[in-house]
């Protein structure tokens, strides 16, 4: 097989960022005054800071040529990978799919085009690069430790994946399963790239998501994964809305005094909003860019926690 970055080695990489900039903060943590009350005018500058970050985030992007691109694009914002329809059988087939362990015992086939077709519900269709069957199954596979899933073919086929643009029906490989009557799915479209922002990240150390694990055109909440440290009492993350963006400025509560160690601890965190997300951009005020989507799971490295 051809070898390949994958989609979890590309999250890997987004989330050694997060940590980066968090283990900065960690180092930093023994420095905070704690005397009258100076820490709360800390804070209240820091939170200030933060919100007006995320007014500058949202005011260069809305109505940007940035943002029409993004709204043009191929988004998604939910899973891409499916498990069979009737379920997994077994807590170790079960356990294997958590942690995306295969064993490939069977042919796959090559893509018959280069193009396949996004089809949204509400309207509209994405011609997009079509993965081939191997390139799709190095992107599905993550360990090929006991226990495994046994893949024995492939097709090409549908699914549904939930975007930024609403549901959307898309190209699929159909992995057959060994022990099962219906097939494991694989988007088999690569997303859109993501739009050149029109403003510039924040320099120095902050607080990044590393990404977003859920979300829905009509939710009123999103969930996304940010780093903290282990002197504070976890991740929180604020949210600036307008009518044509989400902003999310990811910080730690209660920093603690003293030593720190440069452990990361990654958390899933659900901001709640006044309104349906819509067709708004979903923005880190930290990068100023859009929030990609990473699926909870695939973070999964040597020296993180997990919250």
């Amino acid at each position: 097989m051809r070898a390949r970055p994958s989609r979890s080695r590309n999250l890997v990489a987004v989330l050694a960022l997060s940590v980066a900039g968090l283990v900065a903060l960690a180092a930093g943590c023994g420095g905070r005054e704690t005397n009258g009350g100076s820490t709360r005018e800390a804070d209240d500058e820091s939170r200030e800071a933060r919100a007006h970050r995320a007014r500058q985030v949202a005011a260069a992007w809305d109505g940007s040529g940035a943002a029409a691109a993004w709204r043009a694009g191929y988004h998604p914002t939910g899973e891409v990978i499916q498990p069979p329809r009737e379920g997994l059988h077994t807590k170790d087939d079960r356990q294997a799919y958590r942690d995306r362990s295969f064993a490939l015992r069977g042919k796959l086939p090559a893509a018959a085009t280069k193009k396949g077709q996004v089809s949204f519900a509400e309207g509209g269709a994405l011609a997009r690069p079509l993965e081939a069957a191997e390139e799709s199954y190095e992107a599905l596979v993550r360990s090929g430790a006991e226990p495994r899933l046994t893949v024995t073919g492939a097709k090409l086929g549908e699914m549904t994946v939930v975007t930024s643009r609403g549901p959307a029906t898309v190209p699929a490989w159909l992995f057959s399963l060994k022990g099962y009557d219906t097939p494991l799915k694989q988007a088999a479209v690569t997303a859109s790239g993501l739009p050149r922002s029109p403003v510039k990240p924040v320099a120095g150390p902050s607080t990044r998501l590393g990404g977003l694990v859920r979300s829905a055109v009509d939710a009123r909440s999103v969930t996304v994964i940010a780093a903290h440290g282990v002197c504070d009492d976890g991740a929180v993350v604020d949210v600036t809305e307008t009518s044509g963006s989400v902003v999310l400025s990811a910080s730690v509560r209660g920093r603690r005094a003293g030593l720190c160690t440069k452990q990361a601890m990654l958390q899933r965190v659900t901001v709640q909003l006044g309104r349906p997300v819509g067709d708004r951009v979903l923005l880190d005020a930290h990068t100023g860019r859009p929030v990609p989507y990473r699926p909870w799971g695939a973070h999964l490295q040597a020296g993180d926690g997990v919250r």
